[in-house]
């Protein structure tokens, strides 16, 4: 299996997922063709990005089938949070949470 992964993604995990979940378990070719008309395009771009990667590494090592590629996994984790800071009225501060995540793919042979 082939794994590859994006750390510190600016997006949060809940909104990554929603992508991913579009694309899991389905054959590379497909899931390319539903990224690149999905609505979310910079996660998309990012995930295209991805699989590209994981097909570059494919086909250095010859033993796999890039026809037969599947995504086998593929995970969002939650990466760290930072915190910023929104002045509102009346001297009080509210609290914003810029959040990010981690992606892993893995791809198989069907």
């Amino acid at each position: 299996m082939i794994r590859v992964k994006n750390n510190r993604v600016g997006k949060s995990a809940r909104k990554v997922r929603l992508v991913c979940d579009l694309i899991r378990n389905k054959k590379v070719e497909d899931a390319l063709r539903i990224l690149r008309f999905n609505d979310k395009k910079e996660i998309s771009i990012m995930l295209t990005k991805l699989l590209n990667s994981g097909l570059q590494i494919a086909s250095e090592s010859d033993k796999y089938d890039l026809d037969n590629l599947i995504i086998g996994e593929i995970m969002v984790d939650e990466g760290p949070t930072a915190k910023r800071i929104q002045p509102r009225a009346q001297g009080r501060a509210f609290r914003i949470r810029k959040r990010s995540s981690y992606v892993t793919v893995g791809l198989k042979e069907a």
